[in-house]
């Protein structure tokens, strides 16, 4: 008789028991639990952000642009249709690793210098690192030009991309010439186009994170000016777009939108689908169409080089009207979520603490954070949560939302009140006719503007 044998024969007791343990359902429980993450249970996070995406150019939300893998994400997931950003990409990238409003950092507009943000403050990455997270950008940054002030100075541990806030899709450089692809800090020319260039990327992570938890960010490049397709997308839309500039657009959104399905069949290939909360959202509305100067891009000029559509909300890119500020945005986890359509209020500020909780980081989160965590909106366990004011500064003026009054104070000290809840497009200016509310808006905005601060850049 063997070893082993003689053990079962001589303990009957500690096999029963074994036997029992592991057909319990708090057994069972637990198993499932670590089944939804890597080894201790937490869950994989994919953020995806689109770049000047706007509002009706989604088809869930009806447009005639194909993206039916974004749609998949929205149909099995959490549509939210009262998602906020910022009106420009610099910010809203702020305030989503930082958790803050990016006017706290001195961050009102596009980034353009070399380095702005300080080095030293928590980042969403860095708190995720220290629960365990591998953490991954592939795409764009934009908050900081120089290597110096790149992603693995914020808490990413691998970085692939762009540093500039554009860049042409197949030469990778910035509409002034400068290199701007790298990876991890390192410049250098990579052949192919930006959208296959970053989904390959993110491909790569999925498929070599093993079992630890990953964060990861994609970044894509489009919608955003300049666009180059290849035929096989521009094709889809022949016959059905008539314009060229909109041809191109909606070209690059199905492209994205094939990387996406694409990076998704990478979770379902090495069975991390089920273990994955997977994000997917704007920076900012789409952009109003302008004429591109003759010195970008090799001298090449495109008249309206830009046509997105955040039909039938008011206003463009840089805008602090809803179509400025208001994007598409959804959260998928299959086995995990109940499919519905949420119109809570949120804003980008809110990923950093909900992430924090969704990976067990909630003692490391800053004390001075704009964001508040709505995981269990996300889980069904309430329905849409109270919350503050939300907040805006930007270079061209500052707004308030509270509850369903928003206030827009322009820098020409014009205000504009409107009722969401009763005008969601913003077509009917209260103020004269709310002058008492217009002004305790206006003392309540300054109130949460004493936080704001210029950052001075680290040398």
């Amino acid at each position: 008789m063997n070893r082993r044998a003689s053990f079962l024969i001589r303990e009957p007791f500690v096999w029963l028991l074994a036997l029992f343990v592991t057909a319990s359902p708090f057994f069972r429980a637990a198993a499932a639990t670590a089944s939804q993450g890597g080894q201790d249970g937490r869950p994989n996070i994919l953020f995806i952000l689109a770049d000047d995406q706007g509002w009706a150019d989604v088809g869930y939300h009806g447009s005639e642009i194909s993206t039916p893998y974004i749609d998949q994400l929205a149909t099995t997931g959490i549509r939210f249709e009262k998602h906020y950003v910022l009106p420009t990409c610099s910010p809203t990238r702020a305030a989503f690793l930082f958790g803050q409003y990016p006017s706290r950092l001195g961050v009102l507009y596009p980034i353009r210098s070399a380095n702005h943000l300080p080095r030293n403050m928590m980042t969403l990455p860095r708190l995720l690192q220290h629960c365990g997270y591998s953490t991954h950008i592939s795409g764009k940054w934009h908050l900081g030009q120089t290597p110096e002030y790149g992603p693995c100075h914020y808490g990413f541990d691998t970085s692939y991309g762009y540093l500039h806030g554009q860049i042409d899709p197949y030469t990778h450089r910035h509409c002034f010439g400068e290199i701007s692809w790298h990876r991890n800090g390192r410049f250098f020319e990579e052949e192919g186009h930006a959208t296959d260039l970053i989904t390959q990327e993110a491909i790569r992570v999925v498929e070599s994170s093993g079992d630890k938890p990953f964060f990861l960010y994609v970044a894509y490049s489009v919608p955003h000016y300049p666009l180059n397709e290849p035929e096989k997308w521009t094709s889809l839309y022949e016959g059905k777009i008539t314009q060229k500039s909109r041809k191109l657009y909606a070209a690059s959104v199905s492209h994205m939108d094939d990387g996406i399905g694409r990076i998704l069949a990478s979770l379902d290939r090495t069975g991390k689908r089920e273990r994955t909360l997977v994000v997917f959202t704007s920076d900012n509305g789409a952009q109003q169409s302008w004429r591109a100067p003759k010195t970008h891009y090799n001298g090449r000029y495109e008249p309206n080089p830009v046509l997105g559509s955040n039909f039938p909300l008011r206003g463009w890119k840089t805008y602090l009207t809803e179509g400025g500020i208001r994007v598409p945005a959804l959260v998928s986890w299959p086995g995990t979520i109940q499919p519905r359509v949420s119109n809570a209020t949120l804003h980008v500020v809110d990923w950093m603490p909900t992430f924090a909780h969704l990976a067990g980081g909630d003692e490391m989160l800053p004390e001075n954070l704009d964001g508040q965590n709505f995981l269990d909106l996300i889980q069904g366990k309430l329905g849409s949560p109270s919350r503050g004011p939300l907040y805006w500064k930007t270079n061209g003026g500052t707004a308030i939302l509270a509850g369903s009054w928003k206030l827009i104070i322009h820098n020409s000290e014009k205000k504009e009140l409107f009722n969401l809840s009763e005008d969601p497009c913003e077509k009917h200016n209260l103020a004269a006719e709310h002058s008492e509310r217009v002004s305790s808006l206006t003392e309540e905005l300054r109130a949460i503007a004493e936080s704001d601060r210029d950052w001075a850049p680290e040398e």
